[in-house]
C-alpha cells in the first residue's frame, strides 16, 4: 500500500504489513516482535515472583534464618530500593535500546537467585546475609525490564498495538507476584521447606532469564513515523520532564499507587493473619489482588488502544482505588474472606488497569522524550514510595498488647488516607485553560506521517482523545 507524502497511513488493526510512503520511507512491523514481548514479560513474572519469594511465608521464612519477621520485610525493601539507585543506569541503557537492558537484567537476575540459594541450601537453617545480597542483586535487575515495555512497544509496535502490548509486558509482573502468593506457601508447609523453595524459584528464574540474549536488537525499519523520530537527549529529556505540570499530574498518581500496591503486596499476610486468617487463605487474597487485574486489564487494554480515552481512564481508575483502600481498613476485621477478596479484587482491577494507561500517556505526553525516561522515573518513584510505605507500615504495626496482637490496622489507615490525599490530582488534567497540554503527541506524529515535529503543536486540534490533523 503506498501512499503520497503527508498521508494518514495506519496499519491494519492486527498491526502486520508494511507501508510505504513516497519513494524512500517503508515502515512495517515484524513477527519476531513477539519472541521479545513474550521474552520481556517472563522476565517480568520471575523477578517479581522473587521480589515475594519470603512474603506469603513470613513466619517459616524468619523461623529458618533465624531472624524477625521485620528482617523478612527488609528483604522485599531492599529490592524496591535497588530499583531507585540504579535508576538512573537504566535510563542510560535503555535509550541505547531494550536489548542491552534485557540482558544486563538476566545476567544480574541468574546472579542474584543463585546466591539467595547459596545462604539456602541446608534444610537445617539459612544465611539471612546472603539472601539479602542476592535480593539486592535481583531489585538492581528490576529497573531494566519494568521499564523497558514502553520502550519496547514504541520501537516494535505501532499506535494500534502498543497499549496491549505495554500491558502484556508490563502486568506479568504482577502476575509473577500471584504465582508467589499462590505457590510459595504450597511448598513451604514447613522451616525445612524453604531450602526447596528457593531453588525451585532459581531454577524457574534462570529458565525465563535465557531467552534474553536471543531477542532481536531492533526491527530493520521502523514500524511508524514515530518510531523514526529521533529522540531528545537525555539532558534534554529531563528538562522537559521537569517543566511539565501534565506530566507530573500523572507521574505523583503512579508514584503513590505503585508504592501502596507493593506495600500491600509485601505486608497482607501479616494484614490479614492476626484476625484469624490462614497463610493459605492470605496467600489467595494476594492473588485475587493480582489474578482481578489481570483480567480487566485485558478486557480495557484493548479497548484504550482503540479510543485513547487516556485521560477519561485514569479520572475514572484513581478514585475508585483511593475508596477500596478506605474500604480494606475495616475488612480483616470481619474474620472471614469475603469482604478482604472482594476489595482487595477491586483494588486490583483498578489498579492493573491504570499501569498501562498511564505508563502510554506519558509517552504521548512527553514526544518527543524517548519513552524510558518517563516510565522509568515512574516506576522508580513507585518503588522508592513502596519502600517507604513497607517501612512506615511496620513500624506501625501493633505490639503484643495490641487488640489482636501484632495487627497492622494503622498501617491500613495509613494506606488510606495517602491514597485519598493524591486521589483529586489526576483531574487537574485538562483544566484551566490547558487542554492543549494534553495533546497526544505520538499518536499525532503517527496519523500526520512524521512530519516536522514544530508542525504539531501549532497543528493539533481538539481535545485529548480527539485530536487529529487535518485532511491535506
Amino acid at each position: 500500500m503506498k501512499q503520497g507524502s503527508g498521508g494518514l497511513h495506519p496499519l491494519d488493526a492486527q498491526g502486520e504489513g508494511s507501508i510505504t510512503l513516497g519513494s524512500s520511507v517503508e515502515y512495517r512491523t515484524y513477527k519476531r516482535r513477539w519472541f521479545g514481548l513474550v521474552t520481556l514479560a517472563l522476565m517480568n513474572i520471575v523477578v517479581s515472583w522473587d521480589w515475594l519469594t519470603f512474603a506469603p511465608v513470613a513466619d517459616l521464612s524468619a523461623q529458618y534464618y533465624g531472624v524477625s519477621k521485620s528482617a523478612i520485610n527488609w528483604v522485599s525493601t531492599a529490592f524496591f530500593l535497588a530499583f531507585v539507585f540504579i535508576f538512573p543506569v537504566t535510563i542510560a541503557m535503555l535509550h541505547r535500546g531494550p536489548k542491552p537492558a534485557l540482558m544486563g537484567s538476566a545476567v544480574l537476575l541468574i546472579i542474584g537467585n543463585w546466591i539467595r540459594y547459596g545462604g539456602s541450601y541446608s534444610s537445617s537453617g539459612g544465611r539471612y546475609g546472603a539472601v539479602m545480597a542476592g535480593e539486592i542483586i535481583i531489585g538492581f535487575a528490576q529497573p531494566f525490564i519494568l521499564a523497558a515495555p514502553t520502550r519496547y512497544s514504541d520501537m516494535w509496535f505501532t499506535s494500534r498495538g502498543r497499549v496491549a502490548a505495554t500491558a502484556l509486558a508490563s502486568l506479568a509482573n504482577p502476575l509473577g507476584g500471584a504465582l508467589g502468593q499462590l505457590i510459595n506457601p504450597l511448598w513451604a508447609k514447613e522451616t525445612s521447606d524453604i531450602s526447596s523453595m528457593v531453588l525451585y524459584v532459581s531454577i524457574i528464574s534462570t529458565v525465563c532469564a535465557i531467552p534474553a540474549f536471543f531477542v532481536p536488537a531492533a526491527p530493520l525499519t521502523p514500524v511508524g513515523p514515530s518510531s523514526a523520530t529521533p529522540k531528545l537527549h537525555l539532558k534534554e529529556s529531563f528538562k522537559v520532564l521537569s517543566h511539565s505540570l501534565e506530566l507530573w499530574l500523572v507521574l505523583i498518581p503512579f508514584f503513590v499507587y505503585v508504592g501502596l500496591f507493593n506495600c500491600i503486596s509485601s505486608l497482607l499476610n501479616q494484614m490479614m493473619v492476626p484476625y484469624g486468617i490462614s497463610d493459605d487463605e492470605a496467600g489467595i487474597g494476594g492473588a485475587i489482588l493480582i489474578v482481578a487485574g489481570l483480567v480487566f486489564s485485558a478486557i480495557t487494554s484493548p479497548i484504550l488502544d482503540k479510543t485513547k480515552r487516556f485521560s477519561f481512564a485514569l479520572k475514572a481508575f484513581i478514585p475508585i482505588i483511593a475508596v477500596c483502600y478506605l474500604a480494606f481498613v475495616w475488612m480483616p476485621e470481619t474474620r472471614g474472606v469475603a469482604g478482604p477478596y472482594a476489595v482487595l479484587g477491586l483494588i486490583g482491577a483498578a489498579s492493573f488497569a491504570l499501569v498501562p494507561v498511564a505508563l502510554e500517556f506519558l509517552a504521548e505526553l512527553g514526544h518527543p522524550l524517548s519513552p524510558e525516561v518517563t516510565s522509568t522515573t515512574a516506576w522508580a518513584g513507585g518503588q522508592l514510595l513502596g519502600a517507604i510505605f513497607t517501612i512506615v507500615g511496620d513500624a506501625l504495626k501493633g505490639g503484643e498488647e495490641a487488640d489482636p496482637p501484632g495487627n497492622m490496622k494503622k498501617t491500613m489507615l495509613f494506606q488510606a488516607v495517602v491514597g485519598l490525599v493524591v486521589c483529586p490530582l489526576p483531574l487537574f488534567l485538562g483544566r484551566f485553560g490547558r487542554q492543549d497540554k494534553v495533546v497526544l503527541k505520538r499518536l499525532c506524529s503517527d496519523q500526520r506521517g512524521g512530519g516536522a515535529w514544530s508542525n504539531l503543536e501549532a497543528s493539533a486540534q481538539g481535545r485529548e482523545g480527539e485530536r487529529r490533523w487535518p485532511e491535506t
